[in-house]
């Protein structure tokens, strides 16, 4: 079975919109959140029992032998450089065309920050090559303040490593 004729956008737990993902560039929801959102589109399933996520049968092969466990795309450089490198070449621009993002100011760099827009990027990739961008603005997470240390994150998220 072809993932993109299986595609709904009922299957994820929030749709990808522009507001959703301008959250979390100005970091207003967790890490976690985050990679969930990421994960699930890599086919990852939450196994609750254990709170884990592994890789299921339409994981892709490429990420599911990387990566058995999903990655902790933010606090695990390693997660982050393979999410980059997923996206292809002619979407590498996706931030700066969808949100004109001029990128940081040297004082806001932060590997959270980067990465946080490397997942953005992704997102803007994954929702256009899947025709899955929602219009739908209303249906966003409840949100918090930026983390007073922009290098730590939210409470509850991984230690960067």
């Amino acid at each position: 079975m072809n993932k993109k004729e299986n595609l709904s956008e009922n299957q994820f737990t929030w749709p990808i919109c522009k507001e959703l993902l301008l959250l979390v560039l100005e970091d207003k929801v967790s890490d976690v959140f985050v990679c969930e959102l990421v994960w699930e589109r890599l086919f990852y399933t939450k196994v609750v029992p254990l709170n884990d996520w592994v890789s299921s049968p339409l994981t892709s092969i490429y990420w599911a032998e990387k990566f058995v466990k999903a990655p902790q795309i933010i606090s695990e450089r390693i997660a982050s450089v393979h999410l980059t490198r997923s996206i292809p070449k002619e979407h590498k621009q996706g931030l700066k065309n969808f949100f004109n993002f001029k990128g940081y100011k040297i004082t806001e760099l932060y590997p959270r920050r980067t990465r946080r827009a490397t997942a953005v990027n992704w997102l803007i990739y994954w929702a256009i090559d899947n025709n899955c961008f929602s219009n739908d603005n209303d249906v966003i997470p409840r949100t918090s303040s930026p983390p007073a240390n922009p290098a730590k994150g939210h409470f509850g998220d991984p230690e960067i490593n």
